[in-house]
């Protein structure tokens, strides 16, 4: 699943059918069996889940609720003070509750009528045809646990937080859900595994770590930052660069770091145009040539 399958604890489904959630030795959770128990429930009824069923409501703990409560605070402080514009008016549209967990079909019956996009819950990792390619019904999977509770501004993999807090906030915006649209349509037409993950790490330095000039400020609008409480007060110290697609698709980066390299762009319009663009446009073609030409001009979408 490329670099990105790091970021997950795999989960796995003996010959009884128990479901088991391995997490990594540095997970804060990993010696809590209570919490290992509940991830491993949690997911069950995740892998259980068919399209077209009610989604699975969770019950949520009290320390889970409190974790919530306590990144939903803190990420809010941060987002006024550092996410763009965009992202601050579909937040507002949104309107997530900060004082208990919303339930997938919360957030979608929010969700839908801003962009048509819905959720649908995940295990964990989600094969990244899938996903990228649920975009085009406009369709998100998502995770429906919560980080433990000793550590609530802090996570080693994407939780709920990460996916509504982020991107269910960046969604609440139709410029944004109308690129997450094309990202699918575009999952179609590639068929090598090269174009594929060309697709995923532009997608990882624009929706997920991209940021914005705004008023001569630099604001954040990509998931990955809108989530982290960490990485959204060091975005501002990444050395800037222009969009420029080739780079975005090549680039060697850590997952497991705060990203020292970040794409700035000029506006949310010049987002849909290079970004938006080249998904709307991407093919395996044009893939094999972008990575065999010499590196494009920045902001192009193709070789010069």
């Amino acid at each position: 699943m490329f670099n990105e399958a790091q970021l997950y604890s795999p989960v796995t489904t003996d010959t009884d059918g128990d479901v088991t959630v391995h997490l990594s030795d540095e997970h804060p959770g990993v010696h809590d069996p209570a919490y290992r128990a509940r991830r491993n429930a949690i997911a069950a009824r995740a892998l259980a889940y068919r399209r077209g069923e009610p989604t699975p409501r969770i019950e949520y703990t009290e320390d889970e609720q409190q974790v919530w409560r306590i990144a939903s605070a803190e990420l809010s402080r941060k987002h006024q003070r550092y996410a763009s514009a965009e992202v601050l008016a579909g937040a507002h549209r949104l309107g997530l509750p900060r004082d208990h967990i919303p339930q997938l079909d919360e957030v979608s019956a929010q969700l839908v009528p801003l962009s048509g996009f819905r959720y649908v819950p995940a295990a964990g990792l989600v094969p990244l045809r899938e996903f990228f390619g649920s975009f085009a019904d406009r369709v998100f999977h998502s995770t429906q646990y919560i980080r433990h509770h000793s550590a609530p501004l802090y996570t080693p993999e994407p939780d709920a937080i990460h996916e509504i807090i982020g991107h269910a906030n960046q969604l609440a915006s139709p410029r944004f859900a109308a690129i997450y649209a094309e990202v699918g349509a575009a999952v179609t037409r590639l068929e090598t595994d090269a174009a594929l993950k060309f697709l995923a790490d532009v997608f990882w330095f624009s929706m997920e770590f991209g940021v914005v000039r705004e008023r001569g400020r630099v604001r954040c609008y990509g998931a990955g930052l809108l989530s982290s409480y960490g990485e959204i007060e060091e975005f501002r110290d990444a050395q800037l660069r222009p969009l420029n697609v080739y780079e975005m698709g090549t680039a060697a980066y850590d997952i497991t770091h705060y990203q020292p390299v970040l794409y700035c762009a000029a506006s949310i319009s010049e987002i849909e145009d290079v970004v938006g663009g080249f998904f709307a446009t991407v093919t395996d073609d044009i893939v094999a040539e972008l990575t065999t030409a010499p590196s494009p001009a920045p902001g192009s979408r193709r070789p010069a």
